[in-house]
């Protein structure tokens, strides 16, 4: 029997359940047995994350909360400074905003005049990269991490993201994991894509897709 079409693990252990209204999909794999033992071991795995990261993050998050999450938006090269000392790559000139939330600051990379605008979850369990001029407007997510689904221990898995110079990743927008977005590209807000994203193309929808081109220019770096 297999675990997906009899058993769901509850509080008190495995309970039947009635068969699905509908046939469940052929993935041409031969399923996994249920063992007695898989209740216990199925989402029980080891921490993702060393003792010295989950310390350092509970650190970063403090620090911010105390010395930049009030802070106005005026003092910019404060937030800068105080995400350069936890090891983040940020330009002096970049606008990281209070309200935006770094999940490990030595794996964000961003580059001359770019923004990382309020309440953007910045996922980045893995690395994450912001080219000059890119705008990450409010309440996007770039998230780095996923999990090997097809897995009993649900392990974790990260893949990096990269935003291009002049792109644009517009309000509410998600980007997920290994996504590269290329350079001027636009993700519309409410957008959603698992893919990459060609260059000077608006995309919009999920997942999203290319609606039309977008001019093209150059802006110096500073």
């Amino acid at each position: 029997m297999a675990l997906n079409d009899r058993y769901l693990p509850s509080g008190t252990g495995f309970h039947e359940r009635p068969p699905p209204p509908f046939p469940l999909p052929e993935t041409g794999k031969v399923p996994r047995p249920a063992s007695p033992d898989m209740r216990d071991t199925m989402f029980a795995g080891r921490a993702s994350f060393s003792l010295a990261n989950r310390l350092f993050r509970a650190l970063w998050i403090l620090a911010w909360l105390l010395l930049a999450r009030w802070t106005p938006r005026q003092m910019r090269g404060w937030r800068v400074l105080l995400l350069r000392l936890f090891g983040a790559k940020v330009h002096p000139s970049a606008d990281i905003r209070a309200s935006a939330r770094i999940w490990y600051p030595p794996n964000l990379s961003v580059g001359p005049r770019a923004v990382i605008g309020p309440r953007v979850d910045c996922y980045c369990q893995g690395p994450v990269r912001i080219g000059a001029y890119a705008v990450i407007s409010q309440d996007a997510c770039l998230c780095t991490g996923t999990h090997e689904i097809d897995s009993p221990e649900f392990r974790l898995l990260t893949r990096p993201i990269e935003i291009g110079t002049n792109a644009w990743i517009c309000s509410g927008a998600f980007v997920g994991p290994g996504v590269s977005v290329g350079e001027g590209a636009v993700l519309a807000a409410r957008g959603a894509t698992f893919r990459n994203l060609k260059a000077w193309w608006v995309n919009q929808g999920n997942p999203a897709r290319p609606v039309r081109a977008r001019r093209q220019f150059e802006r110096p770096l500073p």
